[in-house]
């Protein structure tokens, strides 16, 4: 499971980027959706990582599925009440220390690791990480899980500030996508997030549509295929 989060600009010819517009940031997170138990058996390798929390905050989840999920609901639970409080959506802010309160004051029964990201206007596109522990880090962007430790020379190389919304997603693709090449635990599809003023743009890319690193074959429907394709190598996917 490998988790990305990552602010971008919008392009200079978006209606949006107007003078005066003080914080144009927007947010963007990836997921790498597989769910282990039993140790390394992988139970679901295309399930959905990234939870909504409310209407302009997500979260990604890594770790124990059980324990992140039991977080993402109790946190969406406390933002429903604080919204209707208040009258107003709740913060990118709130709605991460909330995860970050949970995720320390049970640090030594949770497994879990989380990016909240979110749009609010406030402070506009915001991520947070809450590692094991329950710190709260709020950076340009953030890397979790099994997969996140082959992205750290990639993501320091590449990272730049004032991404447009389309080289963003393409990143977030790219560093995933170099996880599951790495990663055994790591796998399946990769599912993106794009949050800003405008609302909330999800978005599926399939595992045979991601970029090949290194010796990766091309994904085959079947042994059928390679076989016919002329090639005896084992399948890889």
């Amino acid at each position: 499971m490998t988790e990305v989060g990552a602010r971008f600009s919008p392009a200079a010819t978006s209606p949006q980027l107007v003078a005066g517009w003080i914080n144009p940031q927007v947010a963007q997170i990836g997921s790498k959706p597989w769910w282990r138990v039993d140790g390394m058996y992988v139970a679901n390798r295309a399930s959905d990582k990234i939870s909504q929390l409310t209407d302009n905050v997500y979260v990604c989840r890594s770790g124990s599925a059980a324990d992140t999920q039991v977080i993402s609901d109790y946190v969406r639970y406390f933002l429903h009440q604080h919204t209707i409080q208040l009258g107003q959506p709740a913060t990118v802010k709130v709605a991460s220390n909330l995860v970050r309160l949970l995720a320390y004051q049970n640090k030594s029964m949770l497994q879990a690791g989380m990016i909240v990201g979110g749009w609010d206007k406030y402070e506009g596109g915001q991520i947070y990480s809450v590692p094991l522990g329950g710190t709260i880090l709020r950076q340009p962007f953030a890397i979790g899980g099994s997969g996140s430790s082959y992205l750290y020379g990639l993501m320091d190389h590449e990272w730049k500030e004032g991404m447009t919304q389309e080289e963003a997603e393409k990143f977030v693709v790219k560093v995933v996508s170099l996880a599951i090449a790495r990663d055994g635990a790591s796998g399946g599809v990769v599912r993106t997030v794009t949050i800003n003023e405008a609302g909330v743009k999800r978005s599926f890319h399939p595992g045979d549509k991601l970029p090949l690193w290194h010796e990766e074959m091309e994904p085959q429907n079947s042994l059928l295929d390679i076989l016919a394709a002329g090639s005896s190598d084992a399948m890889v996917q």
